[in-house]
């Protein structure tokens, strides 16, 4: 199972960053949603001759939830999708805020082994002429913090959302592989307990 979050700012530009899901899960793109809860969304897909389950929670991240705090989030998910709107630099702004948030030094209880895959997204790229948030600003974060980037329109690149995604999902297969070689065995561990026990009663004879 292969899950993560995506966000997006406030109403705004919810109804669009929820279409991306759905650009992707369906190829279809629908510009109304409702703005006011949160979807799960679940799709199998094969890639790189694997079988996976992708778990998507399209968090309804209003204005009134600007300021919460991810720890639950940060446990689970295995990556993050960060969106926002190239004509509102509020959006980007918020997303800055999230990008700092994950990236922030963790707790021990929700300690990752390694940093979690997260793409910056650029959305509304059909909307240039009313640009208030340059490509060079958002290239500029992503690189800052260890992040992909591009930008997109959900409404008209239905090639270049379907990339997006894939292209994460390939970032957080190679994470679950660099979590598997630091993760020590079953039986190393084992024989590291029992070296461990039985030579501090050899040192205490």
């Amino acid at each position: 199972m292969v899950k993560f979050l995506h966000l997006k700012y406030n109403e705004k530009s919810v109804s669009v960053t929820k279409a991306l899901t759905v650009r992707f899960l369906t190829k279809r793109f629908i510009g109304e949603y409702a703005s006011n809860f949160d979807s799960v969304y679940n799709k199998h897909m094969c890639l790189e001759r694997k079988q996976l389950n992708l778990e998507i929670y399209d968090s309804c991240s209003q204005t009134q939830k600007a300021k919460f705090s991810l720890t639950s989030e940060l446990h689970w998910a295995d990556g993050f999708v960060i969106v926002y709107d190239i004509s509102d630099r509020s959006s980007f702004a918020f997303a800055k805020a999230l990008i700092y948030r994950i990236r922030a030094p963790q707790t021990s209880h929700c300690k990752r082994a390694v940093d979690s895959a997260v793409f910056l997204v650029g959305n509304k790229r059909d909307l240039c002429h009313v640009r208030e948030v340059g490509w060079e600003e958002g290239q500029k974060l992503a690189l800052d913090n260890r992040c992909q980037f591009c930008e997109l329109s959900a409404a008209e690149q239905s090639l270049e959302v379907e990339m997006m995604f894939i292209r994460i999902i390939k970032d957080i297969l190679i994470n679950v592989k660099l979590k598997e070689k630091r993760r020590p065995s079953g039986s190393k561990s084992m024989a590291k307990l029992i070296n461990n026990v039985f030579g501090k009663r050899r040192k205490s004879v």
